[in-house]
């Protein structure tokens, strides 16, 4: 059994850290990450900068690691994203919707359904590029609570219709218990057997291992994870950090699955962003909503 890992440090594990990582210190981190056998990380989000400073060089750093022989994916939540991460010349375009509304009006400035329209629009608009799909608080939200998994399915079901290779699933808050993700997953999977699913988990109660085994069960073979275990959403009050790139995939050679990294080469990259995060400029005050 083969499993994709999508390492997520320079994306979700800087933007909320209270510090902006150099550039060049990000170029670096990509070195290593790919060094370390990672075929596929997130470079960065085409975001607003003045409400995540952290990414406001997005554009440096993707021109900053051309060439390392890996599968950069670049992540946008509104058209104006979508346009400049196409434009950018990242591999793909992670775009991303939230299944609950509050979270949606906190993190995208819109409902849902806005959300997802403006981004179906903008796609149409790139029919060369390269798209993936996440869907943030698919399992439970900060301000609207538990989300049911026929929301779930709805939400899932539109956004694979707009032109997606794949649909990850997050666990924003890392709180879902493993038998909550296992019932959402399943649910999209009986509604929608066509759509190729993935997680993205965090990891607020120690448990998201559990939730990768269930999800193997189920045939998912996408996760995403950030080396050292940092990262959150600054418009998700409570979110806690990415389940570590290191202890997954330590998790699955123990299992037997493959994924082609090297466990010891991810603890050198993880002092890196440590050390990268020590020299950063800290931001004088915390981004708001």
């Amino acid at each position: 059994m083969n499993v994709e890992v999508t390492d997520v440090v320079l994306r979700d594990g800087l933007q909320d850290e209270d510090v902006v990582v150099a550039t060049r210190d990000k170029i670096a981190i990509a070195q290593a990450l790919v060094d370390a056998g990672i075929t596929t990380f997130e470079v960065a989000s085409f975001v607003n900068p003045a409400r995540v400073p952290q990414m406001a060089d997005a554009g440096d750093v993707v021109d900053g690691t051309r060439g390392l022989g890996a599968r950069r994916l670049a992540l946008a939540l509104n058209a104006k994203g979508v346009h400049r991460a196409a434009a950018s010349g990242v591999e793909v375009v992670e775009v991303v919707a939230s299944a609950s509304s509050g979270h949606s009006r906190a993190n995208a400035g819109r409902d849902v359904d806005q959300a997802i329209d403006e981004l179906a629009a903008a796609v149409a608009e790139h029919p060369g590029t390269a798209f993936i799909a996440g869907v943030s608080t698919a399992f439970v939200c900060p301000f609207d609570g538990p989300v049911p998994a026929a929301r779930l399915v709805e939400v899932v079901a539109r956004v694979a219709g707009i032109g997606v290779e794949r649909v990850g699933l997050a666990d924003t808050l890392g709180i879902a218990t493993p038998e909550q993700v296992a019932t959402s997953v399943a649910a999209v999977q009986q509604a929608l057997p066509d759509v190729e699913l993935g997680l993205h988990l965090h990891n607020a109660k120690d448990q998201a291992l559990d939730t990768v085994d269930a999800a193997l069960e189920l045939g998912i073979r996408h996760f995403d994870s950030a080396v050292g275990g940092y990262g959150g959403c600054p418009f998700a009050p409570g979110a806690h950090g990415n389940l570590a790139t290191e202890a997954l995939v330590a998790h699955l050679h123990a299992r037997g699955v493959h994924t082609g990294v090297d466990v010891s080469k991810l603890a050198g990259t993880a002092q890196l962003v440590q050390q990268s995060l020590v020299r950063g400029d800290r931001l004088p005050v915390r981004p708001t909503q």
